[in-house]
């Protein structure tokens, strides 16, 4: 059995888009472009907030100036040229000589000339956005990442290309001109980036009408699908816009995971054959055919619970469930009462099973084991609903609360 977390509503795409979670779904998930203005988003923005509740200009200070960021947390470009690091950090000094921290005044000279910030990986750095991003992976079911770009006015920091991952653009402060166009390669790949293609990006650009050309204003929002070519200017005032990026999981991804079974079959191990040119259609062709012979009937017997262990061993290596602290989920056990309310871990990914061992949860990278008649509570834990310890069917109530502490001690469960 596969115990993994459910969504728990669309509080966090709703700030992404206003159309309803099946329009997106059916009509411009993969598919197309969706631009959604302010005042569309203002009935599920914090008090017409736009997006400033999870980040804005004293962010962006807060994290040059104070939080001793390193590379590659953050790094400048200007013009479509990235600068080297050295020419925004330097060593951090007594007690923190590492020697590529921020440098707050050399971030200031770099964007006195017009280069724009990206400050990267804030999924990890910054709370609002660690505790945003966990609850829009959870809603998507893909993993997520976000990064934030900081550009003088009337710059530019990258030129026209396209991304591997789909993209929510947060427009937070000041004005950005945006020009989309059409992909060169639909549905691009991780191997398929737009260096290998920037002289069709630059055709595409030169040659046919953007399909949006919009200018995004504070609380505006921009989906892209992936290989969708972009590129945007600030315009009178510094711009700062989060870059939400998903990285979907593709039919691409499955036949990855069907081929890396493949390997436990011998009859796809075996070599081919010896003491002939093997380069020679002719010659090879024989051996394609019972190769493919031999991968079709290996291929209709995966069980798809095999394929589902494979990716969601890959989804608990690239997302992350929600934060908890250490010492409050030790206080909590510490405290936990029958009456305590509890609840599984938000984006918590687990394997469970039952064997002679006992339960058995498997997690990113430890193995969890429980006596065999906790089987029932442990289910109870990892439903989605709140629960107290005395809702753990099947144990007296010492047993229920020795569960319950174990279970926040190895956060499984927070309070509720």
């Amino acid at each position: 059995m596969i115990s993994s977390f459910a969504a728990g509503g669309t509080a966090a795409l709703s700030r992404c888009f206003a159309c309803g979670i099946d329009v997106f779904a059916a009509e411009f998930w993969s598919r197309a472009p969706l631009l959604t203005k302010a005042a569309d988003l203002g009935g599920t923005a914090p008090a017409q907030s736009g997006f400033s509740d999870l980040f804005d200009a004293a962010a962006v200070d807060e994290l040059l100036s104070e939080r001793g960021l390193r590379t590659p947390f953050l790094r400048m470009a200007k013009d479509g040229s990235v600068h080297p690091g050295s020419a925004f950090t330097r060593s951090g000094g007594v007690g923190a000589t590492v020697p590529d921290q921020v440098a707050d005044d050399k971030v200031l000279v770099r964007m006195d000339e017009g280069s724009t910030l990206v400050l990267q990986g804030l999924h990890r750095t910054w709370p609002p956005l660690v505790r945003f991003a966990s609850a829009l992976s959870a809603e998507l079911g893909h993993p997520v990442q976000i990064n934030a770009y900081v550009t003088p006015p009337q710059n530019r920091g990258f030129a026209p290309h396209y991304d591997v991952h789909d993209v929510f653009v947060l427009q937070v402060a000041g004005r950005k001109h945006w020009t989309i166009h059409e992909p060169v390669v639909p549905d691009p790949l991780d191997s398929q980036n737009w260096e290998r293609s920037r002289t069709a990006v630059a055709a595409r650009v030169r040659d046919d009408a953007p399909i949006v050309d919009a200018v995004l204003e504070p609380g505006d929002a921009l989906y892209l699908p992936r290989g969708t070519i972009h590129a945007a200017q600030a315009l009178g005032d510094v711009s700062i816009h989060l870059t939400v990026g998903v990285h979907p999981l593709t039919r691409y991804s499955l036949v990855r995971s069907m081929l890396d079974l493949a390997e436990r079959d011998r009859a796809l191990r075996a070599s081919l054959p010896m003491g002939v040119d093997l380069a020679d259609p002719a010659v090879l062709e024989p051996a394609l055919k019972s190769t493919l012979q031999e991968l079709h009937r290996f291929l209709d017997s995966v069980a798809v619970e095999e394929l589902a262990e494979s990716v969601s061993t890959r989804l608990m290596n690239s997302t992350r469930p929600e934060p908890i602290g250490p010492l409050a989920q030790l206080a909590a056990a510490g405290s936990v009462a029958a009456d305590t309310r509890l609840r599984v871990r938000a984006g918590l990914r687990c394997r469970r099973r039952v064997d002679g061992s006992g339960v058995v949860l498997t997690m990113l990278d430890r193995t969890l084991t429980l006596p065999s008649d906790t089987a029932a509570a442990v289910d109870t834990a990892l439903a989605g609903a709140v629960f107290t310890p005395a809702d753990l069917g099947g144990l007296g109530e010492a047993d229920q609360l020795t569960l319950a502490r174990r279970l926040l001690r190895e956060g499984v469960i927070v309070p509720g």
